[in-house]
């Protein structure tokens, strides 16, 4: 436990301080149906700065400094519109939802009634289904800036009945950037007029080398989470929550993520692609420690911090050399997301913290990406002195 105390103290405070001015708004191209879309930056001087769109209230860009304060762009994505409404995107740094991940057969009933949904992932339901899931929705957006922080506070409203769930969805995705740290935090709020699952997460790429780079397999991972939630053939939970102790799935320490993955390979994961329950945050705290990516090369590391109760560890199995932004090749297992969120099907395992939200009621999910460059334990251990 001291290990990881030491491993993971916080985040080194930056001494900049960002501009008053808002954020930079630009057009970004128009949807297939001539909707015109917008794109936002947002930053603080130490040249630490995010992209983000109109369209899906998605994370388009996140430049972040290296050991030699070399800036990268840390996230798979596209140069406009187009490009995400193409077969080649898989949900790049989209907002996902209304309900994240999967439902098993696209089914599930509440207050007696069944509700059916779209099979977009055979033979599930996955991130909210096709046209009308909140990936494909042209969002409103509120930039605003502050001495303390720069963001954009985007807001959609999904009908009842759209993509078969039911209730009026009135959500909101806030990105922030503080002045005085290398962080990106994203806050969800939702509030409903009936009962309806809700479950949303940010769908990002990430390679810490700077997307376009060949492999994610040298990074290493430590994931806070000492059970998993073990899923059928067709990646649905089966209720069960397990141990990650003697499996390939353990995280606990510090692993290169290549090591094992070929063994996972073998499953019908085909990789990693398992939602980790969170070990219990501390008393008092806002927020848990989900999980550290480190690159070995760049040095750069990212903390995950979030309320949420489960993270998808998903290792870029069907990424499949389409071309990005710049032209860029995304190769197989070239980037890997970590998706925070509630466990998946939980609208169908009771056992599972529930994922309905009642009229009434307020939907509130944060989650945090910290950066800053990884030290050697020494070298913490040198400065706790």
């Amino acid at each position: 436990m001291k290990l990881w105390t030491l491993l993971f103290s916080g985040v080194v405070v930056m001494t900049s301080v960002v501009s008053a001015a808002d954020p930079k708004q630009e057009a970004f191209g128009k949807t297939k149906d001539g909707v015109p879309v917008e794109i936002y930056t947002i930053g603080n001087s130490s040249g630490f700065s995010a992209r983000v769109m109109t369209r899906g209230a998605t994370l388009v860009n996140l430049h972040v400094p290296d050991k030699d304060g070399k800036l990268a762009d840390v996230l798979l994505g596209f140069d406009n519109v187009s490009g995400y409404e193409s077969e080649g995107n898989q949900y790049f740094g989209c907002t996902t939802g209304r309900v994240c991940n999967r439902i098993a057969k696209g089914r599930f009933t509440l207050d007696g009634h069944e509700y059916t949904l779209a099979i977009n992932n055979e033979p599930n339901h996955l991130h909210g289904g096709l046209d009308k899931a909140l990936d494909k929705l042209v969002w409103k957006a509120e930039p605003f800036s502050s001495d303390k922080a720069q963001g954009v506070k985007f807001s959609c409203t999904s009908p009842d009945g759209d993509e078969g769930y039911p209730g009026t969805l009135e959500v909101s995705v806030t990105y922030t950037i503080p002045a005085d740290r290398n962080a990106i935090t994203i806050a969800y709020s939702a509030k409903t007029d009936k009962a309806t699952p809700v479950n949303l997460t940010n769908h990002a790429y990430f390679n810490l080398s700077g997307e376009g780079s060949a492999t994610v397999l040298d990074h290493m991972l430590r994931l806070n989470a000492d059970q998993y939630t073990p899923t059928d053939d067709t990646l649905i939970p089966t209720g069960k929550i397990e141990t990650v102790e003697g499996t390939d799935l353990d995280f606990r320490e510090r692993t290169r993520i290549g090591d094992r993955i070929e063994s996972i390979g073998k499953t019908a994961a085909i990789g990693y692609d398992h939602n980790y329950v969170l070990n219990p945050r501390a008393e008092g705290a806002e927020m848990t420690l989900a999980a550290v990516l480190v690159d070995p090369k760049s040095k750069r590391r990212m903390r995950v911090m979030t309320t949420e109760p489960g993270i998808q560890f998903y290792s870029g199995n069907f990424l499949k050399g389409q071309a990005g932004k710049g032209g860029k090749t995304y190769a197989h297992r070239s980037a890997l997301c970590l998706e925070t969120q509630h466990y998946p099907d939980s609208v169908n395992h009771p056992e599972f913290p529930s994922t309905i939200l009642k009229p009434g009621a307020k939907f509130e999910s944060k989650t945090s990406y910290q950066f800053d460059i990884d030290q050697p334990v020494s070298a913490v251990q040198q400065k706790k002195k």
